[in-house]
């Protein structure tokens, strides 16, 4: 079952990709008492998360944190070396928390799993946005096919 607006984040634990090495952290902890501008991609160094995607989101940070969001966080079903990695390249810096969900425990609770065997990646997560509360979800923006519209920076800033 696909996760929907009003639903509660699933309790999981996810890698965040740190200057210090990847750390353990609980989705209680990032999203308690918190909002987020949580975004998700197939997979870090690919073409359109990479030219597009997280760029987008970097863009954009000023003008989303300005409208209220405590943390905006990539999340892709990479381990946190792979998105420490990305982040850098991408110049990220402290705007943009780089999750790991190596094993895709998130990704499949909240149903937004892809199947990417037929390009060679396996299981992936679909690419969405999402405005979180405090835990509850307030708006979902899930891609159709290999579009990328509502889960841009610009879509989910307008929705704030």
């Amino acid at each position: 079952m696909t996760i929907k607006v009003g639903d509660k984040l699933p309790s999981v634990q996810l890698t965040q990709a740190t200057a210090e090495g990847p750390k353990p952290v609980t989705t209680d902890e990032l999203f308690k008492g918190k909002k987020v501008a949580l975004f998700a991609v197939p997979g870090a160094f690919t073409p359109t998360c990479s030219a597009k995607h997280l760029p987008g989101f970097k863009e954009q940070a000023g003008a989303i944190k300005g409208k209220g969001v405590d943390t905006i966080a990539c999340l892709s079903v990479n381990d946190a070396f792979v998105m420490k990695a990305w982040g850098e390249s991408q110049g990220v810096g402290d705007d943009i928390v780089m999750l790991a969900d190596g094993n895709g425990d998130f990704t499949r609770e909240v149903g937004l799993s892809l199947d990417g065997s037929k390009f060679g990646m396996g299981p992936r997560s679909q690419r969405y946005s999402m405005i979180v509360d405090d835990g509850v979800v307030k708006e979902l923006n899930v891609e159709q096919g290999g579009e990328f519209k509502v889960s841009s920076a610009d879509y989910l800033l307008a929705q704030l």
